[in-house]
């Protein structure tokens, strides 16, 4: 089943702060949505609140500030474009600013571990990587 209607097309998203790039099309910057109707926030962009329906989202840049919430070391290279990097940490990050994100981090994370975000080559491509906050 698909979250967006059948007739949405790229063209139809036009958040006026997405045109501004994030990770995944090569800027260092984590974005995520706040809903203004109700106040719920959102890793992945829709064009609709996950949590109310409504179509009236604000465009956020996280602090990249969060705690480790899971860790899991990859020893098994998943495609060639990654054997380079085997053994590498794959985190999920409860974020400062309250949604929760899959992403890479230092190999000796663990659960509960204060962590400020970066970012680094992986394959090809840049990832949001994640480090133990120093204080």
């Amino acid at each position: 089943m698909s979250e967006t209607p059948a007739d949405w097309t790229q063209a139809d998203w036009t958040q006026a702060d997405w045109t501004q790039g994030d990770w995944t099309n090569g800027v260092e910057v984590i974005r995520y949505q706040a809903c203004t109707a109700c106040g719920k926030v959102q890793y992945f962009r829709r064009n609709f609140c996950a949590a109310c329906g409504a179509n009236e989202l604000a465009d956020k840049r996280a602090s990249g500030e969060g705690i480790v919430y899971a860790t899991s070391l990859v020893a098994r290279a998943a495609t060639p474009e990654t054997r380079a990097h085997v053994p590498y940490n794959i985190v999920l990050v409860d974020t400062a600013e309250g949604f929760r994100m899959m992403a890479h981090g230092d190999r000796d994370l663990a659960i509960g571990d204060r962590v400020n975000a970066r970012f680094a080559p992986f394959a090809g491509r840049l990832v949001p990587y994640f480090g133990r906050l120093k204080f």
